[in-house]
């Protein structure tokens, strides 16, 4: 049994960065020059990008057979002139590591901007914990297809992909700084020895000129002439959609970009200046791999070894440094790859962990240690062990949903910069980004079509996150919800006025505002609660300004209506929230414990309740007190609620 010591220890241990948090926010807030160097970040973020040399190649030849080269240059083209235009305005636009999905939910509001977002976040689960088990469950493959593993590790794909995620959870728990230290010795490791094996394969080709005269002649005689082959290139480079992967994890990473000295806050323009090289150095590298890489294994390989139980399924680098390089530089390939692949679910962790607390929390979806990194963590974990039991470690199984998710945020960051640029005005980027949002749309349908178990996968994460969300938003209903408060001088020149007396509010629900209606609400509340004529009394009243926003600042202005009547006017995202928070702040500011009066609110209290919860009105004097209660648990402090 555990100590109270060791469960406070324990506590304290997994709230860390919460505590850091609250800390930075009271004390010195993080300044925008902070942060790592940004080709450091780049290997965070590449593990994903770059690992898929892993498997890239493989899909590609399976895809597209002798045309592989072909489309492989169609998706570059794509890569260069689609989704790092977009991305590199993505980052302009977001430079806090929102990304596409942020100025997406500037343009909704309300509850269906949420339920926007929250989708778009279930799309994001899906790409960053498919990234992390897909990715995971391919370096288990290489591991235990080695020639040298493969009878020890043959039927325990499971447990050992369990391992690797284990581990890279621990990593995390550990911390940021150890993983990026990390994906920099993974990255240019293996990038340098992917270097050593395409070098070698395009030697080969030179020194073999009949595989390239061999390919031609194969491809004239089965797909007749080069538009028919450029057009076939075109219909199948949806399914290599894999290798866009990683852009988004790219912007969501921003704050640990290192800017300038002079960067400010609202628009850090060397954040931006380093994120943007880092997408296109990035995409640049990928680029120039991803061809090359495609040439020669297509003309090196086979094509019965890529299909499955081939030995270059899944594996085409690793099978030519096996075939060309011998089996001890093989062996140094398939430690990197496998390395790379399983760290590979690093930066969907560090996506994760930058995107879910920043959304959820705010909405009042999650609860607060949700803000802190190491239970995340856990849970995400925890998470990734579930999917990879529910798929058996197969990656095949998983491919479609990865695709789908790195498609649906890679359209959505098109859809929001061409609505950007036409906001500004910038009729050529608008046309442009229009263009590339169409070729997206086109590329994320064909992929739904073929592959419709993604949008399956998908659905069930954002029904998970929806229901979850939901289920938390309902537990927190009573919380204060208030983050501060600002008076004018009006209203702190009212309160001051009434400190040294009894404090007595009037909570009006504001219709015409005219003399009369002033007039009888307080008549009837004197007669209500019986209330002295000689006690004086203020009208408080509440403006809803979006009911599905959990948190927010609260301002109160003090206005004197008709020249008799002092009226405080509070705007928050909930009446009985904000006044709880009303009361106590009074309280705390007087030493006097106010009282409000209500009248009770018709209806059925359970319609009323839904009411609140929706649209942040309805049984307006019992929620208040409760939280009040809640917020409070000394009775005798408590501001005093009346209704009748």
């Amino acid at each position: 049994m555990a100590t109270p010591a060791r469960s406070s220890r324990l506590r304290a241990w997994l709230l860390e960065g919460l505590t850091d948090q609250r800390h930075k926010q009271q004390q010195q807030p993080e300044t925008a020059h902070e942060g790592r160097p940004w080709w450091r970040v780049m290997c965070l973020t590449g593990l994903d990008y770059f690992s898929t040399l892993g498997y890239q190649p493989g899909i590609a030849a399976l895809a597209a057979g002798l045309l592989s080269p072909l489309a492989t240059i169609v998706l570059v083209v794509l890569t260069l002139l689609g989704a790092l235009p977009v991305y590199r305005r993505v980052a302009e636009e977001s430079p806090h590591g929102e990304g596409s999905i942020a100025m997406l939910e500037r343009l909704l509001s309300f509850w269906k901007g949420k339920l926007f977002v929250l989708t778009l976040l279930g799309f994001a689960a899906t790409d960053f914990l498919i990234t992390i088990t897909l990715s995971a469950a391919d370096a288990t493959a290489h591991m235990v297809e080695n020639p040298h593993l493969t009878s020890t590790l043959n039927g325990h794909q499971v447990l050992i992909t369990l391992i690797l995620i284990a581990l890279l959870g621990g990593v995390f728990l550990k911390g940021f700084s150890e993983a990026i230290g990390v994906a920099v010795v993974l990255v240019f490791s293996y990038l340098a020895l992917n270097v050593v094996v395409i070098a070698v394969g395009l030697w080969q080709v030179v020194n073999e000129p009949h595989v390239i005269t061999d390919w031609k002649q194969a491809l004239i005689t089965e797909h007749g002439n080069p538009f028919m082959m450029i057009a076939i290139a075109l219909v199948v480079f949806p399914k290599l959609a894999l290798g866009l992967s990683g852009f988004e994890t790219g912007v969501a990473v921003m704050p640990h970009v290192q800017g300038s000295p002079d960067d400010a806050e609202a628009k850090p323009a060397g954040r931006i200046r380093g994120t943007k090289k880092l997408l296109t150095t990035a995409a640049v590298i990928m680029s120039v791999f991803l061809i090359t890489s495609s040439f020669v294994t297509t003309l090196l390989i086979p094509a019965d070894a890529f299909k499955a139980g081939g030995e270059a399924n899944g594996r085409a680098l690793a099978y030519l440094a096996h075939e060309h390089l011998g089996s001890a530089f093989g062996t140094v390939y398939d430690v990197s790859t496998i390395c790379i692949l399983w760290f590979a679910g690093a930066s969907a962790m560090a996506g994760l962990l930058n995107l879910m607390p920043r959304y959820l929390p705010r909405y009042g979806m999650a609860p607060h240690w949700a803000r802190a990194l190491r239970p995340m963590v856990i849970v995400f974990t925890l998470v990734a062990f579930l999917v990879t039991w529910l798929f058996d470690a197969d990656v095949d199984a998983q491919g479609g949903a990865y695709a789908t998710g790195v498609l649906v945020l890679i359209t959505s960051a098109a859809v929001a910069v061409t609505i950007a640029a036409r906001k500004a005005g910038e009729r050529g980027w608008t046309i442009g980004f229009g263009i590339i949002s169409a070729v997206f749309i086109y590329t994320t349908a064909v992929n739904v079509a073929e592959r419709p178990d993604g949008v399956k996968i998908g659905a069930c994460f954002i029904a998970g996150i929806m229901a979850l969300s939901l289920l938390s938003r309902l537990a927190r209903v009573f919380e204060l919800r208030v983050t501060h408060i600002e008076f004018d001088d009006m209203a702190e020149r009212f309160i001051r006025d009434t400190a040294n007396r009894t404090i007595r509010f009037i909570a009006n629900e504001p219709d015409n505002r005219d003399f009369e209606e002033y007039r009888q609400k307080k008549a009837q509340i004197r007669a209500d609660n019986d209330i002295p004529a000689e006690d004086d009394v203020m009208f408080v009243e509440v403006t809803v300004l979006d009911a599905s926003e959990f948190e927010s600042g609260m301002r109160v202005r003090g206005e004197v209506l008709h020249d008799r009547y002092r009226v405080l006017t509070l705007e928050s995202s909930s009446i009985p929230n904000a006044l709880a928070a009303f009361l106590l702040h009074v309280r705390d500011e007087t030493g006097q414990r106010p009282h409000i009066y209500f009248e009770w609110t018709e209806g059925n209290p359970m319609a009323n309740f839904f009411r609140f919860f929706l649209f942040g009105q309805g049984e307006v004097a019992p929620v208040t007190r409760e939280v009040i209660r809640e917020a409070e648990p000394d009775r005798s402090r408590r501001p005093h609620v009346h209704a009748g």
